[in-house]
């Protein structure tokens, strides 16, 4: 039987409750017994909710590192502190689990990798969307050599109308900005995964303000205050890899468009395509003839080996887990955050500046 693992949990926000907790909770060999939060209120009632009879409750996460029993943090902060969390952590001995993106920072990732390789202890990056049906499946073509030479893709991340408008999303000094760093993050580590592809030679990138300005607009979690708005609502950027493969990144909270999609990749290689528009859709030609075929996914999840299914999340948890106990490579690399997180710190570069970015 495996041991169980003491977990702590630091942040106890949204994203906690919503994915982390829940998800954590099925896993018969974890017990949530530390739980951290600037709002004590919060900390108490994630404690209440799901953590162990002895679950101690936090308000400064360095008090909390000074438990030696625990082997596993989740940072579930805003941006501008994973970094400094995450590497207090590991050094603390703790294996750890963040929150997308990486770092608010590249210098600030590669801190934590650097970490992560110094004491030993895995660290692995909340990029939940490698863990659905559709992404598994594609993966899986990609790794075959089914689409062949994937020289060109896109990376989508568009929403026509849903800023978000609580905790810290509208402020750049915490989040390091807007939906380029928090969606479009998912699409761009998405797309490098598929492609298996690490190495960026030069970005060129946009960014704009153009709804962010506007007073009671329409948005699916209420208006946004424009004062408080002082992050990108827009950005587009191109990527160009070392073997020449080029990347287009989209990404917004708010654009004119009924093109909407989130997290999302569409590839073409040497023998075929591949998108995830609508379902899972694979193109080429065969016997002189072009097809188009639709991947049917189950609509839970992911199909489990007792035959029920499994959400993306659960199985994120559960993965992770694995790699901890079973001392083996988390699914998500830091090594390939790390990437994503200079791939869009050049993208943000490019857009201030006005020219291209070229990675040493």
């Amino acid at each position: 039987m495996s041991k169980v693992y003491r977990l702590g949990i630091i942040g106890c926000g949204g994203i906690a409750n919503g994915k982390h907790l829940p998800s954590l909770s099925k896993l018969n060999n974890i017990e949530m017994v530390a739980f951290c939060d600037i709002v004590q209120e919060r900390a108490e009632a994630a404690a209440q909710q799901y953590g162990s009879k002895d679950a101690k409750v936090y308000t400064n996460y360095q008090t909390l590192l000074k438990d030696g029993t625990l082997d596993i943090i989740h940072v579930l902060t805003p941006n501008e502190s994973h970094a400094e969390i995450s590497v207090a952590a590991l050094e603390a001995g703790k294996h750890v689990m963040c929150e997308k993106p990486m770092a608010k920072t590249a210098a600030e990732a590669k801190r934590m990798v650097d970490a992560a390789k110094r004491t030993g202890k895995k660290l692995t990056v909340g990029y939940n969307n490698r863990f659905r049906e559709d992404s598994l499946f594609l993966k899986k073509l990609c790794e075959a050599g089914e689409l062949g030479h994937i020289y060109y893709a896109k990376a989508h991340a568009i929403r026509r109308r849903a800023v978000p408008t609580w905790g810290v999303f509208l402020d750049e000094e915490k989040q390091g900005g807007g939906p380029l760093i928090d969606i479009g993050t998912h699409a761009l580590d998405l797309t490098l995964w598929m492609m298996d592809n690490y190495q960026p030679k030069v970005v060129l990138g946009t960014k704009y303000h153009e709804l962010s300005q506007r007073e009671n607009a329409a948005n699916a979690w209420g208006p946004w205050d424009p004062a408080k708005f002082k992050v990108e609502d827009s950005a587009f950027g191109m990527i160009v890899m070392e073997n020449g493969a080029t990347i287009m990144l989209e990404s917004s909270w708010a654009l004119n468009s009924l093109e909407v999609d989130e997290a999302k990749c569409s590839l073409s290689g040497t023998e075929a395509g591949a998108d995830m528009k609508e379902g899972l859709r694979i193109n080429g030609e065969q016997h002189g003839r072009l097809y188009k075929n639709e991947i049917e996914l189950n609509a839970g999840g992911v199909a489990f080996y007792d035959g029920t299914q499994e959400s993306a999340p659960d199985l994120e948890m559960r993965k992770w887990i694995e790699a901890v106990d079973q001392d083996k490579e988390p699914v998500v690399r830091p090594e390939q955050a790390y990437v994503v997180s200079l791939i869009l710190e050049a993208l943000y570069e490019s857009a201030r500046t006005g020219k291209a970015v070229y990675f040493d």
